[in-house]
């Protein structure tokens, strides 16, 4: 138990000296507990004035014909798209709007966890301090999951192997940069990475079925691709060829229940089961978003380009290097992942994880955005967990050269942690012919 507290005590301090004066006000994306604050006052929209982005935003109208209806304008052609699917030529649509209303648009779990914030300090509360506490706890759990992968039989790696691996996961990915920042995008991702820890851990063997399903429901509605991690539960309750039907039966239901919960959640304010609000995002993407869609094939050449082949551009002179909005490659970032795609061994736990990788992937890689403005793929976040388990199972020795790899990781992403949305002469947002191209 020292040890694991001591891990929680590590991440508290490091992601607390790199949130720095982060700590002593609300980020400038508090969209989280602006919501938790109109849930302790009894409604889900959101009251004006409103900071930064990302919010929904519906309009009431009265059409000529004297019929009130709620939708948005749309920006590729002068009609007006009902929240009953309907499209209506604005020659119809009385102007100006009889109301406009406002929602977030993020899946709400990680509202509950800044509730006691806003009780304490209404719209003031503070996002930064919640989202740094919650990211400490992703150090003892990391451990936990792979000391579990080591009990199962699953992995040979010594305890010491795996400090080095939570090391990577903690300071060596860019969860670094993400935890330091409060802000609702970033928070989710905390949120999302503690889930899948918790998941992972009682997927294994599916030896929790309740706590999986648990986990997986709320995941889910923190960040959405999340919802694709079943499988490996499903896997390994079949592969244990335990009462199959029991374990099932115990995982789903919590699972069903967090659904039912987002879906009614969704239908109250969109008049659809599935929308969160992001078809009505007031945004410069808007017109993308008419043209092909919040999830495209058309976006996946972008999206890969910036997962996989985005690197920092050396200038010659101070401040010596660049990165664009759409940040650095995975493997950049994270150097050690490369081993994921070279183990040594494939214990029956391999086939699942990949898969579960994929799964959870493909939503994102076909989105459209890319996770800008960022220092490097923060989506990869919704699957690292799984991504540090196949590193683990992978028996390839953590020797000098893994060491250097993981410590080359924690340098690049101390970088990021420390100068993202501090420095802005390291990025460059829309200055690039590149970045041009692939922002749309």
């Amino acid at each position: 138990m020292k040890l694991y507290a001591a891990l929680f005590a590590i991440g508290l301090v490091v992601y607390g000296l790199l949130a720095g004066a982060r700590l002593g006000h609300p980020s400038q994306a508090p969209q989280f507990v602006y919501q938790a604050d109109a849930w302790l006052h009894g409604h889900a929209s959101i009251q004006p004035p409103l900071v930064d982005n990302d919010w929904a935003k519906l309009e009431t109208v009265t059409l000529v014909s004297g019929r009130v209806v709620e939708g948005r304008r749309m920006t590729t052609r002068p009609m007006f798209h009902t929240i009953t699917g309907e499209e209506i030529a604005l020659a119809q649509v009385k102007a100006p709007a009889t109301a406009t209303t406002w929602y977030m648009s993020f899946p709400p779990f990680p509202t509950l966890l800044m509730l006691p914030s806003a009780a304490i300090s209404g719209r003031a509360g503070n996002d930064v301090i919640p989202t740094v506490v919650i990211a400490a706890l992703i150090l003892p759990l990391a451990l936990l999951l792979l000391r579990r992968l080591a009990q199962a039989g699953l992995s040979l790696r010594t305890r010491r192997d795996d400090l080095w691996l939570v090391a990577m996961l903690a300071f060596g990915s860019v969860l670094f940069f993400s935890a330091v920042q409060g802000k609702v995008w970033y928070t989710a991702h905390v949120v999302g990475i503690v889930l899948a820890l918790i998941y992972a851990w009682a997927s294994i063997e599916a030896k929790y079925p309740i706590i999986a399903g648990l986990a997986l429901g709320a995941a889910a509605l923190t960040r959405t691709p999340m919802a694709f991690m079943f499988p490996l539960f499903a896997l390994e309750a079949w592969r244990m060829r335990a009462p199959l039907g029991r374990s099932i039966v115990r995982f789903a239901l919590p699972v069903i229940g967090f659904a039912a919960l987002g879906m009614a959640y969704n239908y109250a304010r969109f008049h659809s089961f599935t929308e969160f609000g992001h078809s009505y995002l007031d945004v410069r993407q808007q017109a993308q978003i008419e043209q092909w869609g919040l999830a495209s094939y058309h976006y996946l050449a972008r999206n890969l380009a910036v997962a996989f082949t985005l690197l920092p551009e050396w200038l010659g002179h101070a401040p010596w290097i660049s990165i664009g909005g759409h940040g650095l490659a995975m493997w950049f970032t994270t150097p050690l992942l490369l081993y994921v795609v070279w183990p040594r061994d494939k214990p029956v736990i391999h086939r699942a994880l990949w898969l579960t990788v994929a799964l959870v992937a493909i939503p994102s890689l076909m989105y459209q955005n890319s996770g800008w403005v960022q220092f490097g793929y923060r989506f990869s976040l919704d699957y690292m967990v799984f991504l540090l388990m196949l590193i683990a199972i992978g028996g390839r020795p953590l020797n000098a050269l893994a060491k250097t790899l993981i410590v080359v990781g924690i340098v690049i992403n101390l970088f990021g942690a420390y100068t993202f949305e501090r420095d802005w002469s390291y990025y460059r947002v829309g200055g690039n012919a590149y970045d041009v191209l692939v922002a749309h």
